[in-house]
């Protein structure tokens, strides 16, 4: 069953940003670099979702321009699935708008793909699938 995976947090400073959750007692567990998104990510467990902070590399990334036009805030909302590709073209047969209509490898080897906000209620909306096992 789908279920709530993580908020996307735009942010200009994981070090700075990460002092608020820290403070909460939350712990930022994993950070990694996307190199092909232009991003820096930290992961903090919260409950049995995670909250992924987003830092971009660059500021032409897809979260250095989200930042330059709303701010630091929420970027998106992911929900996992069990079966991406099912997923994906599930929707591309219902006609929902997609970012990219390629699923791509993310943050922990995770597999996502992106709705975009005109088909998700004005939210961006990432679809995601652990990474698979071998």
């Amino acid at each position: 069953m789908p279920s709530l995976d993580h908020l996307g947090i735009a942010v200009r400073s994981i070090a700075e940003a990460r002092q608020l959750y820290e403070s909460l007692g939350l712990r930022v567990v994993h950070e990694e670099t996307v190199e092909h998104e232009h991003v820096r990510t930290a992961m903090i467990p919260a409950g049995g979702a995670r909250i992924e902070l987003l830092e971009p590399t660059l500021a032409d990334s897809p979260v250095g321009r989200f930042l330059a036009k709303h701010g630091e805030g929420l970027h998106h909302v992911a929900v996992q699935v069990e079966n991406i590709s099912l997923v994906l073209e599930t929707l591309k047969a219902r006609g929902v708008r997609l970012i990219s209509e390629d699923i791509r490898v993310g943050a922990g080897g995770h597999l996502y793909f992106f709705v975009h906000p005109a088909s998700a209620g004005g939210v961006l909306l990432e679809i995601c699938e652990d990474p698979p096992t071998e």
